[in-house]
């Protein structure tokens, strides 16, 4: 008998399992077989024609298949049903533990490079489609490859790294920016510290003043290292930019990165005693984005808290009420609404899995005052572990929301997180989650 695997909503009307095992010599004949079996699904897959719906994709075996293809006692049948309408998830980059996965998009193969090597985190530049993978091979250590077309092979960038007499080396790269000047890219690493490239990403210089700042000897790190994680340009003006450091706080630079001032008032380190939090600069800020349609607003997903800016960095205000925990690493927000955010809370830093073990987005639509859980589609009970960069927004009409998880698992959403479904799965641990080149 083969199987067939459905995948939300159309598992949701199957009894809510997701593998069925059914008799059939076809395609079709399995389809009509699992039909019988719960008629709850008849008219979702197939029309009254018998003919596979236009908006439905079946795969045999992971490729591609139609109705009248021959079926094996051991074959795999996945049918993955649209939503909203039948518009499709779009592309994807996944970092994971074991290389570069890119879902190009219902109805292709996903691609895999850079096996056996994990890839920290993968992006594409919005503005050429350029695609930056960072690596960390186990034996030669991390590197920034570069492609204008992943299939057709890679380049090694030129750094980043560090000059002589830093008495330092790049442990891992965080993430790529795209800057807000022609060919200006940000990259930030472990040991933390920001990286620029004005040639497009091929070669990058060590931002020094960030380096060498007075005050970096009280910077210390947090549980995943000391790293500069976050990089807010600001949008058509190359001189402003925020960056976020585990566990140093927030810094602003206002010329360019010359010279830079923390933007830390209003957040608050509840793990410190309360006498030494004055002052400190021991903020473990764990996500941070700026809105680019609105600069002055900012959002932090904190060790204990989610704050808001409403003055580019300068005050922060806690925004966390209403959530089931304000501890958590992802966050993204609705690159047309500055009101609009999403976190995916989880548990304190003793377990760090989704809260209360359900799985469960959570959104705001009003800059924070209210929060409400968007989970309709996703497991109704899990203890995933999503981690900072696994979360992302696809600029769309509806948005599109993509998030994935340590246990191999993506979910997508293509109506800004009414309805999930998962569109990966059985990968390895997702370390990183972006939209792939448009």
């Amino acid at each position: 008998m083969a199987v067939i695997e459905l995948r939300p909503p159309l598992s949701d009307l199957a009894g809510g399992a997701r593998e069925h095992r059914v008799g059939g010599a076809t395609v079709d004949e399995a389809i009509a077989e699992l039909e019988r079996e719960h008629p709850g699904l008849a008219g979702w897959v197939r029309d009254e024609h018998g003919r596979v719906r236009r908006h439905v994709s079946v795969f045999v075996n992971g490729r591609q298949g139609v109705g009248g293809d021959a079926l094996g006692p051991e074959d795999r049948i996945a049918i993955v049903g649209s939503i909203s309408g039948g518009e499709a998830m779009p592309g994807l980059l996944l970092g994971t533990r074991k290389g570069l996965v890119v879902l190009p998009g219902e109805g292709e193969p996903p691609g895999r490079h850079f096996a056996g090597q994990e890839v920290s985190f993968a992006s594409a530049d919005p503005r050429t489609g350029r695609v930056f993978a960072a690596t960390v091979h186990w034996q030669y250590g991390p590197r920034i490859f570069w492609s204008d077309d992943p299939d057709a092979g890679w380049e090694e960038c030129d750094g980043p790294r560090f000059p002589e007499g830093t008495d330092a080396a790049v442990e891992r790269v965080w993430i790529v920016r795209d800057g807000a000047a022609e060919d200006e890219l940000w990259a930030g690493v472990a040991p933390a510290a920001l990286f620029r490239s004005g040639d497009g990403g091929l070669s990058w210089e060590l931002v020094r003043p960030l380096w060498d700042h007075p005050r970096r000897a009280e910077w210390s790190p947090g549980a995943g290292g000391m790293c500069l994680h976050s990089i807010c340009p600001w949008p058509g003006d190359p001189s402003r930019l925020a960056v976020a450091v585990s566990a140093a706080g927030v810094w602003l630079t206002e010329d360019g990165g010359a010279s830079w001032r923390e933007g830390v008032e209003g957040i608050v380190a509840r793990y410190l005693p309360e006498e030494a939090r004055a002052g400190s600069i021991q903020l473990c800020v764990h996500n941070m984005h700026r809105h680019p349609g609105q600069p002055t607003t900012l959002y932090i997903q904190f060790h204990g808290g989610v704050y808001r800016s409403d003055d580019a960095g300068e005050t922060w205000v806690d925004i966390a009420d209403g959530l089931p925990s304000d501890f958590g690493f992802p966050m993204v927000l609705d690159p047309q609404d500055p009101d609009r955010a999403f976190v995916i809370p989880l548990t304190g830093d003793f377990d760090r899995v989704t809260a209360e073990g359900r799985v469960r987005v959570f959104e705001t639509r009003d800059r924070g005052a209210t929060w409400a859980a968007r989970s309709d589609g996703l497991p109704g009970q899990g203890w995933l572990t999503v981690l900072r960069q696994a979360f992302c927004a696809v600029r769309a009409d509806p948005l599109a929301l993509a998030f994935g998880a340590t246990s191999g698992e993506v979910f997508g959403s293509i109506d800004g997180g009414a309805t999930w479904r998962s569109v990966a799965r059985d990968l390895p641990p997702v370390l990183s989650v972006r939209p792939g080149p448009s």
